[in-house]
């Protein structure tokens, strides 16, 4: 049904999947209708089977061999929280764009997150048993903060469920890493609707990380420097996120820093993309497929790039990163699962903690769908990035230097 819906709406558009972003950049309209269609194909299985309580039926739990019965435990919250995290700004968009499908999608979270908070249903979660819980439920929370009006619309008891839920959370010790994040997560969601929070929490987190930069756009994943994506999965974000979110002004100095750091480093990532749309194959949980660029996103969706960067150029970089990524039927099962790997079904490519629910990380690269059609980044002619303008088109570009922050 929802592929005729876009093949009616938008003239096939999302057809284009099927070309090689180094033969053409496509139109804008035909990128955002794309980006839709990679955002129904991701949510649809999940969000239609948890609204009808049955995903823990429906779904799939690919892992590591042997891993299977530990990583169920985790699998469908990973899934819930890192889909909502990603499409969360699309669903809080108050425009005509994509208007029918995207009330469609908001009234299945509503019900989803009913099954997934009610201890009565049988896609009750879990939230307090094991370390990974406290990951996933911050994604969630993190969804919820960029739709605001997913929370609003719940109802009062589904409320009272939800919080008891991300509650259970602050059981779990995080690791001297980038999961302290976590917890402030949490509790700058708290914050945000008037609930006591933990200032400790926050305050640990960000001053820890504050002390863990290392310089040039970049912090270390605890003490020591991590050659991965993780300045992009989680630590920039919501860095970003937190101190957006966060009433409290005395982080203003911190805002500052930030101010610095997260274009530098989104002008990293817009490098790393490489004319095809491919990318390093570097460090842990690689299988996140495009989420590698959550950083790279979030930018763009609040309009923070830096100057020398524009939105159109993100749009059709991040556009070849979707294609390389996910228009192979090699990446999904019979019926549209997301597979372990990153070009492919590569299962060796995950670590012990990755499973079906993990993947749908790559979500994130899909923020930007939350700014309407009219924004530059989507109004505007595609634009090449910086790996075609030099290796395709051989032009004559400034040379590039770090920042101080």
């Amino acid at each position: 049904m929802l592929r005729r819906f876009f093949l009616r709406q938008l003239g096939g558009a999302s057809l284009l999947s099927t070309v090689s972003p180094l033969e053409t950049l496509a139109a804008p309209s035909s990128d955002r209708a794309y980006w839709i269609s990679i955002l129904e194909k991701l949510s649809e299985p999940l969000l239609t089977a948890l609204a009808e309580d049955q995903l823990k039926v429906r779904m799939p739990v690919e892992s590591r061999r042997g891993q299977e019965a530990d990583r169920r435990k985790y699998s469908y919250l990973e899934a819930l929280g890192r889909l909502l995290a990603g499409i969360g700004p699309w669903l809080a968009l108050d425009t005509d764009d994509e208007k029918t499908i995207r009330q469609r999608y908001f009234q299945l979270a509503q019900r989803g997150i009913q099954n997934a908070v009610n201890p009565q249903a049988k896609d009750y979660m879990n939230y307090s048993e094991g370390g990974q819980p406290l990951v996933d439920a911050a994604f969630l929370a993190q969804g919820l903060l960029r739709c605001p009006k997913l929370y609003q619309s719940l109802q009062p008891a589904v409320q009272q469920q939800l919080l008891v839920a991300f509650r259970k959370t602050r059981n779990i010790r995080p690791g001297f890493s980038n999961w302290l994040l976590f917890s402030a997560m949490i509790e700058v969601f708290f914050a945000s609707i008037g609930e006591e929070y933990d200032k400790m929490r926050l305050d640990y987190a960000l001053r820890q990380h504050e002390q863990w930069y290392k310089g040039d756009g970049i912090f270390g994943d605890g003490p020591d420097f991590h050659w991965d994506y993780y300045n992009s999965y989680v630590i920039q974000p919501f860095m970003v996120d937190i101190l957006r979110f966060l009433p409290d002004k005395s982080y203003d100095f911190l805002r500052t820093r930030m101010d610095k750091i997260a274009p530098r480093y989104a002008a990293i990532q817009e490098r790393l993309i490489a004319s095809d749309g491919s990318f390093p194959v570097i460090g842990r949980s690689i299988c996140y497929r495009a989420g590698a660029f959550h950083h790279l996103a979030n930018t763009a969706f609040l309009r923070q790039l830096p100057s020398e960067i524009a939105p159109a150029q993100v749009r059709s970089a991040l556009t070849a990163v979707l294609h390389k990524t996910l228009d192979s039927p090699k990446n999904y099962d019979s019926k549209g699962w997301l597979y372990i790997g990153l070009n492919g079904h590569q299962p060796d490519l995950g670590e012990s903690y990755i499973s079906t629910g993990s993947l749908f990380l790559t979500a994130m690269a899909l923020l930007p769908l939350g700014l309407p059609a009219t924004d530059a980044f989507w109004a505007n002619p595609a634009t090449d990035w910086t790996s075609r303008r030099i290796w395709e088109k051989g032009e004559n570009l400034p040379t590039d230097h770090a920042v101080k922050a």
